[in-house]
Parts: structure tokens; C-alpha cells; sequence
């Protein structure tokens, strides 16, 4: 079994309806606000624009990350509207796990014919 697999098939589940419905072409900007709906739809709590704040040493940095999401504590979403996802686009979901604590992430791309997604799951070492 999947680490939380019914949250991320209910979370895969509203970017496909999202994507369904709107197709390809928009901006990023439009599918994070329907894909808000989406989120209310399905009954999952989630945190919009989520700032990750950098442990480094003893301390924190100034610098932030702003995840798209965190869905019910325990997965960050990320978002793309772009021609096809790149390992940059993966790196940046790998670093906001790392830095969150959290251990699953889904990347979607709203970019093309039909909807591309990533599931990632941060292993204890990384």
C-alpha cells in the first residue's frame, strides 16, 4: 500500500476534473483557483499558498518557499501550466518535502493534452 494512497487518489482525482473541464491553455494562476474548488468539493482541508520556512544550523533563513498546497497536513501539491514538467519541477517539489517534513508530494501539469503527474514520496535520508 501507497503512503496516504486515498488522499492522493482523491487529490489526483480533483486536478482530473479540473482538467477535464478547463483543458489546456490557461494560465497556472486559473487552475490553482479551480483546483481550490475542487479541493472544497471533495470535502479536503488544505492550505492555499503555504509558506515553508528553511531550517539551516541552528536557525532559520529569511528565505521562504511558498508551496501551491498542503492537502490535510500531509501532502504538498505543486501546480504547473506549462509544455511538459522538467527535473527542475521535480527538484522544487523534492525541496519543499525536505523542507515541510512532509513525505508525499504530487506535481501536475496542467499544460498539455492531457493532465501529467508526479507522485513522490521523500524517503527518511534524503
Amino acid at each position: 500500500m501507497l503512503l496516504h494512497e486515498d488522499l492522493t487518489y482523491k487529490i489526483i482525482g480533483a486536478a482530473m476534473e479540473v482538467h477535464r473541464r478547463l483543458g489546456p491553455g490557461f494560465l497556472e494562476s486559473v487552475y490553482e483557483e479551480a483546483f481550490s474548488i475542487e479541493l472544497r468539493v471533495s470535502g479536503l482541508n488544505f492550505e492555499a499558498q503555504k509558506e515553508l520556512r528553511i531550517r539551516y544550523r541552528d536557525g532559520l533563513l529569511v528565505k521562504t518557499f511558498k508551496a501551491n498546497y498542503v492537502v490535510e497536513s500531509k501532502v504538498i501539491v505543486e501546480l504547473k501550466a506549462v509544455k511538459s514538467l522538467s527535473e527542475v519541477d521535480e527538484a522544487q517539489l523534492i525541496n519543499y518535502l525536505k523542507v515541510s517534513g512532509l513525505k508525499v508530494g504530487l506535481l501536475f501539469n496542467f499544460g498539455e493534452s492531457s493532465l501529467k503527474y508526479l507522485r513522490r514520496v521523500l524517503e527518511k535520508d534524503q
